[in-house]
């Protein structure tokens, strides 16, 4: 019985693992099919300019979110200044606006007769500020909107890594003559590298995996190209085969923030060790501190805020309430089925690996995780043709007919392209309160009489509760926030307050787009506060 158990402990697991890696063995399998004229056309044309406008994207926004992220980070832990403690949480905010939103903030404002024309206009009329007004659309407002969207991933890791930095260290480098500049190049950053790396890996998979930034202000990036062969084309296998090549990048950024995770050391073991003692800056170093602090602050949340706020006062009649209180409760509705899913499984995978200890079952869940390095697009398109390939099998064997309408085209799908995209998030958060738990503990409620039942139910899950309630909001946070794969893999008419700015953005109705965003940014930021009070509260 006991063999028995332990045997379904392992299946279980294993046959989970199995369903998220069917994307990646569908992308695989792709790329050796035939495919249509289509791809060696575009191979002669744009091709080059997908893959050039694709890296020229990723550079300039790895670079700016290091600046930003870095920066902020070393001020905010070694120094004390006029709004430290509020900047030091207030910058995480930026997270609850997504860069798509933030195109259309960024768009509005420097547009033709836009809010910036407004504004001047107001101050003082009778120039045309349109000349003078720089434009910030193509590829300029998608670097800017994902750079502003996507720095705070720099700014966590970064901070994390500088707050666990020895004061010895530092005043070593003082006692041999080092400046602050030297201190920061020669000591502290090189021991932030790996968290460094991290961070910048992290933003690299999210901006190869963008959608809505980069259709909005039409940048021709890979992601793009697969979505344009998809649904322009109709040409599935060309979408799936330059997935392909776009996930091959985006797992060497997984692979590469892996690898360095794994190897880095967020501990000192010295006995000696020392917390950091801040420098409070006094008169311009320090207003200039704020000052910086205030900008990153203004333009990654206020400024997009106050955008979205401005077009709700203007155009006050353009909603009703009862629309999106349908909207809020399909968004609830797929953030709670979703979210109570992935956390059952991920319970029973963890649980599993830990009752049988088999590296088998502990390599598959680690090379399933990967799921979270698959674009939106590509996670729609690679389930649009594993459940054409499924549905057809199905009605062959059992003589069936529109099975597909089952799988494709309801909340089914979006249940499933969310399971295997966010399965990482959920699988390693629990398994980071699991190493926590020593297994010794298992072995005394077994001396006690408790079945393995009881001591999951009284012991580990009471001792989880912490990092179930953290993965939950995450969980929640990033479906409020997800695109692509809402938008392709939804049903008729079924919007979420993604789908709805999107489709208004889309249509150059940017205005009718605020009201579905700010609601978007209110309850994203309502989330993170929650983060912030009850769960990081040290942070």
């Amino acid at each position: 019985m006991k063999n028995l158990n332990n045997k379904i402990w392992f299946i279980l697991p294993f046959i989970i693992s199995l369903l998220v890696f069917i994307p990646i063995a569908i992308i695989i399998y792709s790329f050796f099919l035939e495919t249509s004229d289509y791809i060696s056309l575009l191979s002669k044309t744009y091709l080059l300019n997908y893959l050039v406008q694709t890296f020229i994207l990723l550079i300039s926004v790895i670079f700016l979110t290091s600046i930003l992220g870095i920066g902020s980070a070393y001020f905010v832990t070694f120094y004390k200044f006029p709004g430290c403690n509020f900047f030091s949480w207030s910058l995480i905010l930026s997270f609850a606006i997504p860069g798509y939103i933030y195109a259309y903030s960024l768009n509005a404002f420097f547009s033709n007769y836009g809010v910036g024309y407004t504004l001047l206009n107001f101050i003082y009329s009778g120039i045309n500020y349109n000349e003078v007004i720089p434009k910030i659309n193509g590829i300029k407002g998608a670097i800017i909107s994902l750079s502003f969207s996507l720095f705070v991933y720099v700014y966590l890791i970064v901070r994390i890594s500088f707050n666990y930095q020895s004061q010895n260290m530092i005043d070593a480098a003082k006692n041999l003559g080092f400046g602050p500049i030297k201190i920061f190049t020669r000591i502290l950053l090189p021991a932030a590298r790996p968290g460094i790396i991290v961070g910048l890996s992290l933003v690299g998979m999210e901006v190869l995996s963008d959608f809505g930034t980069v259709s909005f202000f039409s940048v021709n990036t890979l992601t793009l190209a697969i979505y344009d062969s998809w649904l322009i084309y109709d040409d599935l296998t060309t979408a799936n085969q330059f997935s392909f090549y776009l996930i091959l990048f985006i797992f060497l950024f997984f692979f590469i923030e892996n690898y360095t995770r794994s190897r880095s050391k967020f501990h000192t073991p010295s006995k000696s060790f020392k917390d950091i003692k801040k420098i409070t800056l006094k008169g311009n170093k320090a207003r200039f501190v704020t000052l910086f602090f205030f900008l990153i602050f203004f333009c990654s949340f206020i400024f997009p805020l106050m955008q979205m706020i401005y077009w709700i006062v203007k155009f006050p009649k353009f909603y009703g309430v009862f629309e999106f209180m349908e909207i809020f409760l399909n968004t609830l509705y797929l953030i709670s089925i979703s979210t109570s899913i992935l956390i059952i499984f991920s319970l029973i995978i963890n649980y599993g690996i830990r009752l049988n200890q088999n590296s088998l079952l502990s390599y598959l869940t680690i090379i399933c995780t990967s799921g979270y390095a698959i674009p939106g697009v590509i996670m729609a398109v690679t389930l649009l043709t594993f459940f054409s390939y499924f549905s057809e099998i199905i009605e062959k064997l059992f003589y069936l007919n529109n099975i597909k309408n089952f799988f494709i085209g309801t909340t089914f799908a979006l249940f499933v392209a969310y399971f295997i995209r966010f399965f990482s998030l959920a699988v390693n958060g629990i398994k980071s309160g699991y190493e926590k738990l020593n297994t010794s503990m298992d072995s005394a409620s077994a001396m006690l009489g408790f079945s393995k039942l009881k001591t999951f139910k009284k012991i580990h899950l009471s001792f989880l509760k912490k990092n179930l309630i953290l993965i939950s909001l995450l969980i929640a946070i990033d479906i409020i926030k997800e695109l692509p794969m809402t938008l392709i893999l939804r049903p008729y008419n079924f919007e979420t307050f993604a789908t709805k700015a999107y489709y208004y953005a889309s249509q150059d109705l940017v205005e009718l787009a605020s009201t579905p965003s700010l609601l978007l940014v209110l309850i994203t930021s309502f989330l993170i506060l929650i983060l912030k009070r009850f769960i990081l509260k040290d942070f």
